[in-house]
């Protein structure tokens, strides 16, 4: 076990210049099941194929998601991904393999989890959630009031209500410094995005009230303003990913599920 741990230390030394974060790569939120998986076990290895499908997916498309069948409920597995629509693909591809690294370290052993970084999103569960609409409130973040200064409060209501009044499962606007964006998770129809577009707006403006930026996630959407300029997830980043090729993301990540064997014995 002493020389597993530092190994582990080792590692998380020499990958820092390979793990420096971005604003794309900033965490989000993240939570996990109750329920365990066993070791070994069919759902371990449908985990593992479905983690390394959704690296090698994110270099091609912005969304996904993947069912696992199996002869046992209990082994059977559903996942997706989705980056942000401003993103370019290698930057997708970036934040994914980030998020999946994180993920697999946040939820070790268990049956499902969910991870937002600021680029991208994450979710597994061996109950089916495709194609369901959430509204369940994940994620309230209100910044400071600043109090009722008309022209700002009247540019975010106009902002957020022209995204209420757009179609698309990405949506941006802006009016001078006030920004605002939303994005609804792929596996929604048309008007199931709407009506969670709606209620995420509608959540912000009556519990964040006056305060200078507000974010709100929902389990199957989000929305988010600022009134003091272009915030991050309104820019695509176009830095140079840490990693530099999926191979080496999907190397890391059998390293850390041969770790977490490893950490068990």
């Amino acid at each position: 076990m002493a020389h597993l741990l530092l190994l582990l230390l080792f590692l998380s030394f020499s990958l820092l210049p390979l793990l420096s974060l971005s604003a794309t790569d900033t965490f989000v939120y993240g939570g996990c099941t109750q329920l365990r998986y066993s070791p070994n076990s069919g759902y371990e290895s449908n985990l593992n194929s479905l983690l390394t499908s959704l690296v090698n997916s994110a270099t091609y498309t912005s969304y996904n998601n993947y069912t696992f069948q199996a002869s046992t409920p209990q082994d059977a597995l559903y996942g997706l991904y989705q980056c942000r629509a401003d993103l370019s693909m290698p930057d997708c591809a970036t934040c994914i393999a980030r998020a999946v690294t994180q993920l697999g370290a946040l939820c070790s052993d268990t049956c499902g989890g969910a991870l937002q970084l600021e680029g991208c999103y994450v979710k597994y569960d061996n109950s089916t959630f495709l194609g369901v609409e959430d509204k369940t409130v994940v994620l309230k973040k209100c910044g400071p009031s600043v109090g009722y200064e008309v022209e700002a409060m009247a540019r975010r209501d106009a902002v957020l209500a022209a995204i209420v009044g757009s179609s698309g499962a990405y949506r941006v606007g802006g009016s001078g410094k006030v920004q605002g964006v939303a994005q609804c998770v792929g596996d929604l129809s048309g008007s199931e995005c709407q009506d969670c577009v709606g209620e995420a707006i509608g959540r912000l403006k009556s519990d964040c009230g006056t305060a200078d930026f507000g974010d709100m996630f929902l389990g199957k959407c989000y929305a988010r303003y600022s009134t003091h300029g272009p915030p991050v997830f309104s820019k695509a980043h176009h830095g140079k990913p840490f990693f530099t090729t999926t191979t080496t993301a999907i190397s890391l990540i059998n390293l850390v599920v041969t770790v977490r064997r490893h950490l068990r014995l």
